[in-house]
């Protein structure tokens, strides 16, 4: 059964076939909500919200574009937004962090027994710069490599859900490229100082 098929049954009223939809795009809307967050525990309940909102919305898909590209546009804003108010918590526990508070923060790393703790140190700063580097890029160019690197989707598909050409889209991922090699040079420049 096709999406759009699925689609006219859901809306005619066979809600259970929503599964369908869920089962066939939940791996690619994870793996796009990780792109840009980092963190599985996120990512999971981002990607709930996200199924919720599309069935919510789903009498309002009019088919102009895939199925696929309307739950990926769904999929980024949902992450940006994610993010725009991660930003503004994040600076309010900076605040709290800096004044002071009463809860007590544990911290607590995953135990690994292929791993010593130098080296899981290492890969933990190493992912930690990756990420600090992606998430600094311009809004455009994070949704163009995320898009690209994480889900693994062409220029063509990544055009259609950022509704731009496919030379935009070769131009916003090569200037990604520049610049998280810029980034994490300087970063790990600063960190041999």
């Amino acid at each position: 059964m096709t999406d759009a098929e699925i689609i006219d049954r859901i809306n005619g009223g066979d809600r259970n076939l929503y599964r369908l939809l869920v089962e066939r795009y939940q791996p690619l809307v994870f793996r796009t909500c990780m792109g840009f967050l980092h963190n599985k525990e996120d990512a999971d309940d981002l990607t709930q919200d996200i199924f919720i909102q599309t069935y919510q919305t789903l009498t309002g898909y009019k088919g102009d574009s895939s199925f696929s590209t309307w739950i990926y546009r769904i999929s980024v804003n949902a992450c940006l937004n994610k993010i725009r108010k991660s930003s503004k918590s994040s600076f309010l526990q900076r605040f709290e962090n800096v004044f002071g508070s009463e809860k007590n923060i544990e911290y607590s790393f995953p135990a690994s027994e292929a791993e010593n703790p130098e080296a899981l140190l290492i890969n933990t700063e190493q992912k930690e710069w990756v990420e600090r580097a992606l998430n600094s890029l311009p809004e455009k160019q994070r949704i163009a490599i995320v898009l690209s690197k994480y889900d693994d989707l062409s220029q063509k598909e990544i055009a259609e859900i950022m509704e731009t050409t496919e030379g935009a889209v070769e131009a916003l991922i090569q200037r990604a490229k520049a610049n998280l090699r810029e980034k994490l040079s300087s970063l790990y420049k600063k960190k041999k100082k």
